[in-house]
């Protein structure tokens, strides 16, 4: 059984970190109890019937189509009709006039443990810099209660802005109570996402993973049909990967250059890559790499502000490089220690570099150039695209009948958006979060008139607060909110 962790040292040498493993073993942890944990959601009443009435419907299925003005009825979890015109008798009705409905958002990648750390390295100008402010400094001091607060408030950022399912790249399980905390606080938000273990890449921890997988397996994943689900987060690792596929689980991977290209071909010849791999940022791969994913059926995962924040790759995101081997990427965010929880951010971002990369190969004089994206494109990159990354192609990713209720209204009418003469494009290319007026997760109404139902806003900020304090003592970091630069904190 492997114990390697997710990154071996000379494999996060690689990725330009240079992040040393701590051999101590991290003293035993408990788990974030009920008293420190926000409360969860009600499961929904299956019998339930909510009526989503005259709203424009984007539902990114090629055979139910776009509605100028049209219907959703959801019982219980599911979608069960979209029409022009639907009666339900006893149905709760939710006016979607003025309103453009869409499926949720999927974030494809995100480290949701770091989320109290928002904004505190905003001009970081390389991975070191981002490492210096999680992996190397802030994470060896986190109990579990900090990874359940910076899951949560992530997750409720997420909900806020529209996005509906998150790929949870947790890479700071120190333990086994360090999971434990990670997972409670999905489960928690009402969110849907996918918790992706991985080991910590600095100081002390229990080195209980990736075994420990076994066990979250069982006591939190035993059916297979909750809002959250389970995968392995792990460099190019033959053991590891062994292991996962031994439990059943999806892959998620952090990606990108020659050297951890390399590592990735004897996995190949021997059929351990395929469509339960997801690959984060792909940039600066060999051609054979891209041949490798393609013929695999993998799925990538592109970052195009982290790329561009942190100097990975090429710099531009890798999606003309996965559009020229036909492969449909996802969309992701990464982290928010530097920027937002802004899905209409990656889209646009990744949009214009696609164009202003095809504008300047044409001014150097290229022929023959692929087409440039349109925002259909970027709202399929974005959705459905992001659900095959999840594995959950079947659950979510479009508003289609016989799938889960994941589906984010936006108000039309408000001042920056009106009026809209194309809905995709008052989508992809104009809106943000304070537009997000509704968010249903598998049927649960999560957010409403603008507002995340049920919030206790003011026990949220005090466990953030609380988190955010204990971390900056046990580093030793003087908040500075005007800082220009993190000082070296490890």
């Amino acid at each position: 059984m492997p114990d390697k962790p997710v990154f071996s040292r000379r494999e996060t040498l690689l990725t330009g970190a240079a992040l040393a493993l701590g051999p101590d073993l991290a003293g035993a942890a408990v788990a974030a109890d009920s008293a420190d944990r926000l409360g969860s959601q009600p499961p929904v009443n299956p019998r339930q019937r909510l009526l989503l009435k005259a709203g424009t419907i984007i539902s990114m299925d090629p055979r139910v189509g776009d509605l100028a003005r049209g219907d959703v009825l959801i019982e219980g979890t599911k979608i069960s009709a979209v029409a022009p015109n639907i009666s339900a008798t006893g149905a709760e009705v939710i006016d979607a006039g003025n309103m453009i409905l869409i499926p949720g958002l999927i974030d494809c990648h995100r480290h949701s443990w770091e989320g109290q750390l928002r904004r505190i390295n905003p001009n970081a100008p390389t991975l070191a810099d981002y490492s210096n402010a999680t992996h190397l400094s802030f994470a060896t001091h986190y109990r579990p209660q900090d990874m359940y607060v910076g899951g949560m408030i992530t997750a409720l950022g997420c909900i806020d802005a529209g996005i509906t399912c998150v790929i949870d790249n947790s890479h700071n399980a120190r333990s086994a109570a360090h999971s434990d905390a990670a997972v409670e606080a999905l489960l928690d938000s009402g969110m849907r996402a996918v918790h992706a273990s991985g080991a910590p890449q600095a100081g002390n921890w229990d080195h209980q993973w990736p075994q420990d997988l076994a066990r979250l397996q069982k006591k939190y994943f035993s059916d297979g049909d909750g809002l959250v689900t389970l995968r392995m987060f792990s460099a190019p690792d033959r053991g590891n990967w062994t292991y996962a596929r031994r439990l059943g689980l999806r892959i998620t991977t952090e990606f990108q250059g020659p050297q951890l290209a390399a590592l990735l071909d004897p996995l190949w010849q021997d059929r351990l890559v395929g469509p339960d791999n997801t690959f984060n940022h792909c940039g600066a791969l060999p051609e054979r790499t891209w041949q490798i994913l393609r013929q695999s059926g993998a799925n990538i995962d592109l970052c195009p502000r982290s790329d561009a924040q942190y100097a990975l790759g090429e710099g531009f995101s890798a999606f003309q490089h996965a559009l020229d081997h036909s492969i449909k990427p996802g969309l992701s965010v990464d982290n928010e220690t530097s920027y937002s929880s802004d899905m209409f951010a990656e889209m646009r971002t990744a949009f214009f570099m696609q164009r202003a990369a095809l504008q300047n190969r044409r001014f150097l004089g290229e022929q023959n150039l692929p087409m440039p994206v349109n925002v259909r494109d970027m709202l399929e990159c974005a959705t459905v695209n992001g659900a095959v990354c999840a594995g959950l192609a079947d659950r979510t990713g479009s508003i289609s009948p016989g799938k889960e209720a994941d589906i984010v209204v936006i108000r039309a009418d408000d001042i920056n958006l009106y009026p809209s003469n194309n809905a995709l494009g008052t989508v992809v290319q104009a809106a943000d979060r304070s537009n997000v007026d509704t968010v249903i997760i598998g049927g649960q109404v999560r957010k409403r008139g603008g507002r995340i139902a049920g919030l206790d806003m003011q026990k949220l900020k005090r466990m953030v607060e609380e988190s955010r304090n204990y971390l900056f003592r046990a580093a030793d970091y003087r908040e500075d909110i005007f800082a220009e630069k993190l000082p070296k904190l490890y």
